[in-house]
């Protein structure tokens, strides 16, 4: 596992370069899926104002003025908040046992560096305005397109993403969030998917419905977005190790922490015992009377603790079965033999690559969209069809992924699996109407 930059450079090249563990792996994949989901849904877009099917809206601009005294304290105060914590950064990296993360969510950081950077972009939109200054400012009328707004429907979507995978986060993990309210919601981990796509897409359609686009059309587009994003966002689960993983597989053991080999059910059944206090307690034995809490994941019995067995073909890597994330991001499990410094952890027991699999089939499922979007010609249909498969997906894999579950009527659903059951019904329902209603509006002309 690559927790952030500075392993992925030391593993591949033998380069130890502390700066580059303030990049963590999960935050760059997700800022390559909000790239990829911008540069594809902008070419639905276009291919659908081609068609005629969006439009564009006239709008009243004032072009000459000099930068306001606003616009100069945005960027400066943009341009300090990220000196101030990056360089600061950047700097206290040298610091051996330096924790990056929580330094990046504490109050520390570099006064110098946030008022250096705050004065670059100060002074670079005062020349960037200077150069468009006229002796008379005039208000001209002009064109936007809807795919001209892709920059500002990304950002709707990062920022009420983040706060919706948030707020479902907690939900999901009440007992958890009563316990630290504020330090749950400003913490870096702790991200459901579900509750980011139901926010930024209330958020987008908002803002959609006040520019006058279209909204079935423009939901229509940004489906087989929505779906690469997801799958390179999955590629970060995977990457950093985040503990978005599945139940354990029986079929295989942890022989030494980081490696795994086939076992009996027998063998599975003793290595819960060695390790009894990380499945009933969440701690583990660093030393001679030593535990750490490493997870808040335990059972009441090693009865209860969630597996299913399944031997994967022997002409398949065994990690795409079986795997411990070693050097997980959560620093979740035992400790690694002769591993020194932060995420030197491995899980007990092998469990099943959730994320893995979310990554394949994400990938599939988006040139499943990207091929019939074309083909489909009722709007509505195709953000229909992605629900559905998106759907299925989720609601597949939750079948080998621990989360909490809800009690209904006798059932144990998690949150993810209702969501996703609403998901193929609403899915379904959203196809007959679209359709009936096209076939209703085609008959009445």
């Amino acid at each position: 596992m690559y927790p952030n930059l500075y392993y992925v450079l030391n593993d591949w090249f033998g380069w130890k370069i502390n700066a580059f563990k303030i990049f963590y792996t999960f935050g760059i994949f997700v800022a390559l899926a909000f790239i990829a989901a911008a540069y594809f849904f902008t070419r639905e877009l276009k291919r659908k104002e081609k068609q005629g099917l969006m439009l564009p809206r006239e709008e009243t601009i004032t072009t000459g003025k000099p930068a306001s005294a606003f616009e100069l304290f945005l960027n400066g105060l943009v341009g300090f908040v990220f000196g101030y914590k990056l360089i600061g950064a950047f700097i206290a990296s040298r610091q051996p046992g330096l924790d990056l993360q929580e330094y990046i969510f504490s109050s520390q950081g570099s006064w110098l560096g946030g008022l250096l950077l705050a004065a670059i972009l100060v002074y670079l939109k005062y020349r960037e305005k200077n150069k468009q200054k006229l002796d008379k400012p005039e208000k001209r009328v002009i064109r936007v397109w809807p795919h001209d707004r892709v920059g500002d429907i990304v950002i709707f979507a990062l920022l009420f993403g983040i706060i919706g995978a948030k707020i479902f986060d907690n939900l999901e993990n009440w007992d958890r969030f009563i316990e630290n309210p504020i330090g749950n919601l400003i913490a870096p981990s702790g991200l459901t998917f579900y509750g980011g796509l139901i926010c930024a897409t209330i958020a987008i359609c908002i803002y959609a419905r006040k520019k006058g686009i279209k909204l079935l059309h423009l939901i229509d587009a940004a489906a087989p977005a929505l779906m690469i994003a997801y799958a390179i966002g999955r590629m970060g689960c995977q990457t950093a190790g985040d503990g978005d993983w599945g139940i354990f597989n029986s079929a295989y053991i942890s022989d030494v922490p980081g490696h795994v080999v086939p076992a009996t059910p027998a063998q599975f059944q003793q290595k819960l015992h060695e390790n009894q206090t990380y499945f009933l307690n969440g701690s583990v034995e660093d030393g001679p009377g030593v535990y750490t809490m490493v997870t808040d994941r335990h059972e009441v019995s090693l009865d209860k603790v969630p597996h299913k067995s399944f031997r994967g073909p022997k002409f398949l890597p065994t990690w795409m079965f079986a795997f411990t994330y070693p050097h997980n991001v959560n620093e979740d499990g035992v400790l690694i033999p002769g591993c020194e410094g932060k995420y030197c952890r491995a899980l007990p027991q092998p469990v099943f690559p959730t994320p893995f699999y979310e990554i394949v089939a994400g990938f599939v499922l988006f040139f499943f969209l990207w091929s019939i979007r074309r083909k489909i010609r009722v709007p509505g249909v195709m953000f229909c069809i992605y629900l559905i498969v998106n759907g299925i997906e989720r609601f597949l894999v939750e079948t080998i992924r621990v989360n909490t579950t809800y009690s209904i009527f006798g059932l144990h659903p998690t949150q993810a699996e209702l969501i996703s059951a609403a998901f193929i019904i609403l899915g379904t329902l959203g196809i007959f109407y679209f359709n009936k209603k096209a076939k209703r509006e085609e008959f009445h002309i």
